[in-house]
């Protein structure tokens, strides 16, 4: 490790905080960060988080369980704060010594934060914030880091770009607070940059979706391996009533799919069928089950095929551990250049 000595120095309040050889977190990918590839990166030396998605508090207490078994490396659980069985599954992670809960997917909801960071296993919680209004607030009421992620990012997204958020975040959080920068992430040189300008680590998801040990669809990999930067779009709003967070996924019939799903709930809505809670589920488990047809069915033209704009960089199946490797060493000889 020595041979990063720039990078690692860099990384430093970030490792001590994950326990982690390097601050690379993997971001959580619904059927995709499961204990094959989060075991894998945690050792590896990264750090895997857990997509807890939409599980129910038994999957998610097998599947902390059966990570377990594959590494005694540090790994975190995302939890979606909308899930309606949050403060179960915060339970379950309690339950098996969960070293950090990341919270996503909106604001935590009250007493979730204190849940983490109480009981008998208390965990630190890492929260994502698309405003520094709301990072401030976020990082009072409890939070131990936070994620920036910009749009370039894969799956659920916010409207800016990874490059402003760090120019507006870091200057303002990075001497007090530990702030992991996301999206768009695809090599170590972009890792260097964040880092010099006081971030303590990164997340990366796409750059890990296809590795070796992953257990997404070889179809779904081969999409990948085939597609550039451009063929990462975003999802368009349909109704402004119904609160939809855009997606950015490749472009396929999926795609398309989604925009008669929301035409479909809106209408649920107008004929005051549902509230709008109901709404917001039915296009979570929308999601959830279009991934699942790309990820484990391979099903690449219905299903949903979540990548960040990175994903024109991905051209092989590579091992987790080549992957990491790859990264540091190009963080490092970027630095050592400057």
């Amino acid at each position: 490790m020595s041979e990063y000595s720039k990078t690692l120095r860099l990384m430093e309040r970030g490792r001590e905080f994950l326990g982690s050889d390097y601050a690379i977190l993997c971001g959580a990918m619904s059927w995709v960060s499961e204990r094959n590839l989060v075991s894998a990166i945690s050792n590896a030396g990264g750090f895997g988080v857990i997509a807890c998605g939409a599980m129910t508090p038994e999957l998610l207490d097998t599947e902390i369980a059966e990570t377990k078994k594959l590494t005694d490396k540090p790994f975190g659980v995302n939890l979606i704060t909308m899930h309606p069985d949050l403060f179960d599954l915060i339970a379950v992670c309690e339950k098996h010594a969960v070293g950090h809960v990341v919270l996503a997917g909106g604001i935590p909801p009250k007493g979730s934060v204190e849940a983490i960071k109480g009981g008998n296993n208390p965990a630190k919680v890492i929260v994502f914030a698309p405003t520094l209004a709301l990072a401030k607030k976020l990082l009072r009421s409890g939070g131990d880091a936070l994620v920036i992620e910009g749009m370039e990012a894969g799956g659920h997204i916010g409207p800016v770009s990874t490059s402003v958020l760090a120019q507006e975040f870091l200057p303002e959080l990075s001497e007090d607070h530990l702030v992991f920068v996301a999206g768009g992430i695809g090599r170590g040189q972009a890792i260097a940059g964040y880092l010099e300008m006081g971030a303590v680590g990164v997340q990366l998801g796409t750059r890990f979706a296809c590795a070796k040990e992953s257990i997404a669809h070889e179809n779904f990999k081969k999409a990948f391996f085939r597609a550039n930067a451009r063929d990462a779009i975003a999802s368009v709003q349909v109704d402004p009533r119904l609160p939809v967070i855009p997606v950015r996924a490749l472009k396929n019939k999926g795609t398309e799919e989604f925009t008669a799903k929301q035409r479909e709930v809106a209408g649920s809505l107008d004929r005051e069928e549902i509230a709008m809670n109901e709404a917001q589920l039915q296009i979570e488990h929308y999601w959830a089950g279009a991934l699942r047809r790309a990820v484990i069915d391979g099903d690449v033209e219905n299903g949903s095929l979540m990548a960040g704009q990175s994903v024109g960089m991905l051209k092989e199946e590579e091992p987790v551990a080549d992957i990491i490797q790859k990264l540091m060493a190009q963080s490092e000889e970027a630095l050592t250049r400057r």
